[in-house]
């Protein structure tokens, strides 16, 4: 995928996620999170007021820090279009 192709994709799948009205799964928002927080080059520290949650949002950082930022974006739109997918 060209680089611009990716930026307009991965900012049309933030766009999907951000107008959803129902819940994520937990597991789903923490791989998003994650992806979206590595593609967007924001290495800022979770913010929760809850640490078991910060925990989780560092852990989830730490497992994909081999991964480069398309990578990540890539990941999202794929996680996005296959959650949508079965939501049909």
């Amino acid at each position: 995928m060209v680089n611009d192709e990716l930026n307009k994709t991965f900012e049309t799948a933030v766009a999907t996620v951000n107008a959803h009205k129902e819940l994520f799964p937990a597991d789903f928002l923490l791989r998003l999170y994650a992806y979206y927080k590595k593609a967007t080059n924001n290495y800022s520290r979770p913010s929760s007021r809850e640490p078991i949650i910060n925990a989780f949002k560092t852990n989830a950082l730490f497992q994909i820090q081999s991964v480069s930022e398309d990578e990540a974006k890539q990941q999202y739109i794929d996680l996005v279009n296959q959650y949508f997918l079965y939501r049909k």
